[in-house]
């Protein structure tokens, strides 16, 4: 049988066991032996144990369940309200201060975790009962804390970025730093935003004669004191990031080093020296790191399936032949992982289609790290868009009066300037690439 048409009954299957209902991991492995049995020799079955060992005996994946340890322990004490309390308090006094302060807090929490739910939740608790405190509207407040969050997964250290390196052979430490200048674009383009839409809201406000709070005052020694309470925080993200600029660290020991840091600045700014407390982060860390590596193993699986029939080679060989202009095919591309964004999480989407779309997108003659940040851009998108937006559900869960058409209102905006930032980067691409290029070793 022809490899596409292999592929095409592949995928078919794939989608009815992703769509199934069972956990993604599981989908994936079921797809896989299913393929294996209609279109392999029965004795390469017994080689799925190996493969999928294969796929996690990787040293490079150390450093996952060792960002999500650093993230747990900022997620589940008070530094996440804190960072976010300091950039309130130094941007009060401007239009929309209070939100341009929720999505400072998301980009320095981002940095920390990696992870776009645990920002998301952290910030949500404190930011939207403040935010709608002091006059912002239920759709503004819960689409910056929905965009804010999706930072989580561009601003180093990014936990998708680490997956995306391991798919497809690419340097992560230069993905790393790749992710800086658009991270640092899309919370400048979040931030300007923010101003615009809470003036509107107060002229809306003022119209239908409802009374607006008071502002808030804060002397310097207030944001001083809060400043230096969070400065630690800021040192550790500057240490991780700088030992991977210079080539001093491996994204591993980079990610012990600032777990480590991090456990210390817990136990010394927030007494966080009880084992129930300690035990509590280990739990967390173990559940969520598992179900990774579950779905980098079975994915492997899945790639190998996929390279073994053939497919990936044969899809990658016919576009690239496709007598188009390469950006065209760039936008097909685009167009689809916005697409599986709105129906699967990151890590599962960047695992499946990576294997298939780096040799077609280096064929094409575009960088691959490059191509991994625009990618990342594409999935912070789908973190927000709807039916399976991530992000929309974590909001509606810290803010449970809020409808969910209201979340998916105030995050609109924000998938638009997340568009905004797709195309300033295919552009300029010298934003993703220019860093790694300056990089060490």
């Amino acid at each position: 049988m022809d490899p596409l048409w292999t592929g095409s009954i592949v995928t078919i299957i794939a989608v009815v066991f992703l769509f199934s209902g069972m956990p993604i991991a599981f989908a994936l492995g079921a797809s896989s032996l299913t393929a294996m049995f209609l279109f392999m020799d029965s004795y390469q079955i017994t080689m799925v144990a190996e493969t999928i060992y294969e796929g996690v005996n990787d040293f490079a994946l150390l450093s996952i369940p060792l960002f999500i340890f650093m993230g747990m322990i900022a997620a589940l004490t008070k530094a996440g309200g804190d960072l976010y309390e300091c950039f309130h308090r130094w941007l009060y006094k401007i239009p929309g201060g209070l939100g341009i302060g929720n999505i400072g807090a998301c980009a320095i929490f981002a940095a920390l975790t990696g992870s776009s739910p645990a920002c998301a939740a952290a910030i949500g608790t404190m930011g939207i009962p403040e935010m709608r405190s002091r006059g912002y509207s239920k759709r503004l407040a819960a689409g910056i804390i929905s965009a804010g969050g999706t930072l989580g997964i561009l601003i180093p250290p990014s936990v998708t970025m680490i997956v995306y390196g391991l798919a497809t052979e690419t340097s992560i430490g230069k993905l790393f730093i790749a992710g800086i200048f658009p991270g640092i674009l899309m919370t400048v383009l979040f931030a300007l935003w923010i101003p615009f839409a809470n003036i509107l809201d107060r002229r809306k406000k003022i119209s239908e004669g409802v009374s607006l709070p008071n502002a808030d005052f804060y002397s310097l020694s207030e944001k001083l004191s809060i400043t230096f309470k969070v400065f630690p925080f800021f040192v550790i993200v500057a240490l991780v990031l700088g030992s991977l600029y210079t080539g001093w660290a491996t994204p591993s020991e980079a990610a012990g080093v600032g777990a480590f840091f991090v456990l210390i600045a817990a136990i010394c700014l927030y007494k966080m020296y009880r084992p129930k407390d300690v035990m509590n982060i280990l739990m967390r860390t173990t559940k969520e790191s598992t179900m990774i590596m579950m779905i980098i193993a079975t994915s492997f699986l899945f790639g190998a399936v996929l390279t073994n029939l053939y497919i990936a080679q044969s899809l990658a060989h016919s576009i690239v032949a496709m007598q188009v202009n390469r950006w065209v095919i760039m936008l097909m591309i685009n167009i689809l992982l916005l697409v599986a964004g709105c129906f699967l999480p990151p890590v599962a989407i960047i695992l499946i289609l990576s294997p298939i779309l780096h040799p077609i997108i280096t064929g094409l003659g575009f960088d691959p790290i490059w191509f991994g940040v625009l990618m990342t851009l594409n999935l912070e998108a789908g973190l927000i868009t709807p039916p399976v937006g991530l992000n929309l559900y974590i909001v509606k869960g810290v803010a449970p009066d809020i409808p969910l058409s209201t979340v998916l209102e105030g995050a609109f905006p924000f998938i638009l300037l997340l568009f905004v930032g797709m195309v300033i980067l295919c552009f300029f691409p010298e934003l993703a690439t220019w860093l790694p290029a300056m990089m060490i070793g």
